[in-house]
Formats: structure tokens, sequence, C-alpha cells
């Protein structure tokens, strides 16, 4: 079997922690930091775990699902030659970014003794497939095709801010730095997708993807608060105190903050295509908090 390079946790990870404590608002509430002082590190191992899953999931079960259609030519979108070959070379990039997070995941894992605790299946699936359950048939495609632009062209801290955080430990710093360097040519790739896919749009389909694009993003970036829910309570807060914890670090205000930071670039692509020209697009894109100005 083909050996791949491997991120190795060694004696100096030993000291670090696994995220970065700025990267996880739980934190800095003060029902947490009141609890026992090892839950500390072992909120940040969870987070990390949360983190490569979302990674595992999104590439291995949607993002590479459509690069592999667009290698093979069969979204029906007319485009060169070379894109297409790209494809096949960014499929090997989601899956190895799949790999290298289930490797760190197990070494964490046999590392610290903590056992992840993760959903069956991440918030941003379930919320796609209630997304295209919802939409006529013949529209499902479009979705799955747009959401796996969008994921691509959004600008996570995470992969922006860890690997110069000197308190991570120096694998994970390292695993995400690549990724980052990764994601950073899939995100150009996808920015000259978009242009394709909606030069191949009639009238009709350029104003259905523009209405989807908000609730796409939402549903990506949206934080899984039943997951946190759980973990919450499984470290020994009460429901009454968990649902406080997330009300206060999850407000609405602070989501959509974050949201609008994460998706400007994304949003800025859609408003160069003219997609928020029809006021019922501009106004979803508002509804979802992500146009400057009230909702």
């Amino acid at each position: 079997m083909r050996q791949y390079p491997r991120r190795l946790l060694g004696p100096e990870d030993e000291t670090a922690v696994y995220f970065s404590p700025d990267l996880v608002p739980l934190t800095r509430h003060a029902l947490v930091r009141e609890l026992r002082p090892e839950l500390f590190d072992r909120i940040l191992t969870q987070h990390l775990y949360r983190y490569l899953d979302f990674t595992t999931k999104l590439e291995t079960l949607v993002v590479n699902s459509t690069v592999l259609g667009i290698a093979s030519g069969s979204v029906g979108i007319a485009l060169p030659e070379e894109m297409r070959f790209d494809a096949y070379k960014i499929y090997c990039d989601e899956a190895y970014h799949a790999l290298f997070s289930m490797d760190l995941i197990r070494q964490v894992e046999s590392r610290t003794g903590i056992r992840p605790m993760l959903p069956t299946e991440p918030y941003f699936l379930r919320r796609l497939r209630q997304i295209q359950e919802a939409l006529p048939s013949d529209q499902r495609p479009l979705a799955e095709l747009l959401f796996v632009t969008i994921s691509e062209t959004l600008i996570s801290a995470t992969l922006a801010d860890i690997p110069a955080d000197s308190t991570v430990a120096p694998a994970v710093r390292d695993a995400i730095r690549d990724h980052a360097a990764d994601e950073g040519r899939h995100h150009a790739y996808f920015v000259i997708f978009l242009r394709h896919l909606w030069g191949s749009l009639d009238k009709t389909g350029r104003r259905e993807a523009a209405l989807l694009a908000p609730r796409l993003i939402n549903a990506f970036l949206s934080p899984d608060t039943d997951a946190i829910r759980s973990e919450l309570i499984a470290y020994g807060l009460d429901r009454d105190d968990a649902e406080q914890v997330l009300a206060e670090v999850y407000d609405e205000q602070t989501v959509l903050a974050h949201t609008r930071a994460t998706a400007v670039r994304t949003v800025q692509y859609f408003t160069a295509l003219d997609a928020l020209e029809l006021p019922s697009v501009k106004a979803e894109f508002h509804q979802y908090g992500l146009l400057p100005g009230r909702r």
C-alpha cells in the first residue's frame, strides 16, 4: 500500500494544546471556566476532533463526489480540458486531507486517552440534505454543485490562524498549514468554476442559484449546537447551564458576524456575477446576514 507523508505527534507536542483557545468560543464562558481545570484541554481536544471529522466528511462525502463529476464531465457544464484534469488533482488533495485528518484523530486519541465525542452526521450534511429535499428534484444537483463551490471559497479562520499559533501542537499546525496551502489553490479553481457554472445557467437557473446561495452558506457555517450541548452535559453541566452557555456563546449577532466575515469573499464573487441585482436575491442575502445593514 502506498505510503503518504504523515504529521506525527512528537515529544514537543506533550506540552502543547491541540487547538487555539481563541478559536474555541466555549473556553471564554464563565460556566465553562468554572469546570475542573483539566477539562480545558479536553474541550480544545474535542474541538480538534470535530474539526478533523468535519474535514473528513466534507471531503469524502460531498466535495470529492462533485469533483469527480467535474473531472469526468458528468456535471453538465462545459469546461476547458485543463480544468477537468485539474479536478483529478483536487480529488487527490481532498482524499489526502481526509486521510491525515483521520490519522491525527487516531494519534491524538492514542496519546491523550480522550475519546472523540462526535455526531453520527455533521450538522452541515443534515442541513444540506434538508435543503435538497425541499427542492424540486431537478434543482438538487445544482444545490450540491453550489454547496461545494461555496465551501471551497469560504475563508476559514482555522486554516489562517492555527499554523501561526505556537501554543498548538506542531503536528497539528503543520497539517493545517499544508491543508491551507491546498485550499488556497482550490479556492482559485472554484472562483473560475463558479463563472463557468453561472454561464451554463439560463435566467431562471441563475435566479434559483442566487436564492440558494445564502441558505447553503448558512448550512455550512452554522454551529452544531446539538453536538456542543451534548459535549457540555458530558463535562458535568446540567441542561439549563448548557443552554445558557449556548445562548450566550452562540447568540444571533455573534453567529451573524462570524458568518458575514467568513463569507465576505464568496458574497463578492456572487456580486461580481450580478447575482444580487434582483431585489428578491438581495433580500435573501440580507435575511441571512450576509450584507451590511439591517436584515
